[in-house]
């Protein structure tokens, strides 16, 4: 499943010269990430509820143009690889009207406790969710 996150280039993302920060692009990834979860039915406040937290330990983003003031970008997600210890997530940002891509990126979490310990094995109660997002 791929799920398109959609949001507007605002002031506040960009530097003086109406670029968007490179920071900026981290912080749409994370909320389509979290909205990806919210939609294939991972409540992430109920996860840490039931003693499972989900870091990142790696990201890798590739920067290949630039998003630009009042510009409505689309974030799209989707679940690129699953193993029993990691959830990988690839990340595309477009322009929404030209598809001019700006970003390239990977995320990876893994599951651990509220006491910051790694589960050996992804919970079910995040691990089933993930599974059929990939279907």
């Amino acid at each position: 499943m791929k799920h398109i996150f959609e949001q507007t280039v605002y002031y506040g993302d960009t530097d003086a010269y109406g670029v968007a920060w490179h920071g900026s692009y981290l912080r749409w990834m994370e909320q389509a990430r979290v909205e990806f979860c919210r939609a294939i039915g991972i409540d992430l406040v109920e996860l840490k509820k039931n003693d499972v937290a989900i870091p990142v330990t790696n990201l890798n983003i590739r920067y290949k143009a630039s998003a630009l003031l009042d510009e409505r970008i689309i974030v799209e997600t989707e679940i690129s690889e699953m193993t029993p210890l990691i959830v990988k997530f690839s990340q595309n940002i477009k322009n929404k009207e030209t598809g001019k891509i700006y970003t390239i990126g990977t995320v990876e979490v893994v599951a651990v406790n509220n006491q910051g310990r790694i589960y050996r094995r992804i919970p079910d109660n995040l691990r089933i969710p993930c599974e059929k997002s990939m279907e």
